[in-house]
């Protein structure tokens, strides 16, 4: 027979439920459910002033066969390039960082701000670096070199360039002070054994930094692909309807263009759900293969 509890600690229990109840049910109201109205929606045709009409699979088939889905997956993925330029400047930031130097931390900030600078504001800040008539971008090359810069957000061939330049400068602080504690973390034994015998400053930092950072390495990847999937403020600001030739849209910036400018709720939610699942895919195959490449030791 259970015994029944003292009133203090049924007194307890209950505000524990009470404050565990606020963040649970934001999470039902403002996740879960929207989550689940989006998967019935995306059955449906909807234009916000009629009630949804149920259209089974259509929406679906639609997305295989749109012409802009594609165009929109390729521009996404082919900004991820970004993706491995900016570690690399990361890891050489964070060897530079990580010195015992006068005012060192100040650096550190500095490099970091960019990453908790608002997007809209920053993406304010690289519209004006990269106008072609008074951008500081093409009036530095002018006044240095003599050249004359291209129309950077104008031409479909410089626009994904842009976005990679915007991005690797916006994200490289956070991925630095990542790698920072990275090397922090490895022991300076590795280093000097190394030494023992003979290692350079490269051999140094292949055989031994970068082997000791997969694991940081991976999270980076994988949350850059998400990240990079999701991309979407910056495009509308630089480029407000998806640049030229459509160059510069991503699938969040198409996902929006159809449920708040077309008002097809239904085809849009068929089109982020396609897209959680690819984003689901790809992040696991990135869990299979690190199996093969991360050291977690």
């Amino acid at each position: 027979m259970k015994t029944r509890k003292p009133s203090y600690i049924r007194k307890e229990y209950a505000w524990a439920y009470l404050f565990v109840a606020a963040p649970v049910l934001g999470f039902l109201i403002f996740g879960v459910a929207p989550l689940l109205y989006s998967a019935w929606l995306s059955f449906t045709s909807w234009d916000l002033v009629t009630p949804p009409e149920f259209v089974g699979f259509e929406n679906y088939v639609e997305v295989f066969h749109d012409e802009k889905v594609y165009k929109s997956l390729y521009n996404t993925v082919f900004m991820m390039l970004g993706i491995p330029i900016g570690m690399v400047v990361a890891l050489l930031l964070a060897i530079m960082m990580n010195r015992p130097l006068k005012g060192i931390s100040y650096l550190r900030t500095i490099y970091y701000l960019p990453v908790i600078s608002p997007i809209i504001a920053v993406s304010l800040l690289w519209q004006w670096i990269l106008n072609q008539d008074f951008g500081l971008l093409n009036q530095t090359m002018w006044n240095w070199f003599g050249i004359e810069g291209p129309n950077w957000l104008g031409d479909a061939s410089w626009i994904k360039p842009s976005m990679i330049l915007m991005g690797v400068w916006g994200g490289v602080g956070g991925t630095m002070v990542l790698y920072l504690a990275g090397l922090q973390s490895i022991s300076s034994t590795y280093y000097e054994a190394a030494e023992v015998d003979g290692a350079n400053a490269f051999q140094k930092l292949w055989l031994i930094t970068i082997p000791l950072l997969t694991n940081i390495h991976f999270f980076v990847v994988v949350m850059g692909v998400i990240g990079a999937f999701q991309s979407f403020s910056q495009i509308y600001v630089l480029a407000g309807d998806g640049g030229p030739e459509y160059s510069a849209a991503t699938v969040v910036f198409y996902i929006f263009e159809n449920a708040f400018k077309y008002f097809n709720m239904g085809y849009a939610s068929a089109i982020a759900w396609v897209l959680g699942l690819i984003i689901f895919i790809v992040t696991l195959v990135q869990f299979r293969l690190s199996k093969k490449w991360v050291y977690n030791d």
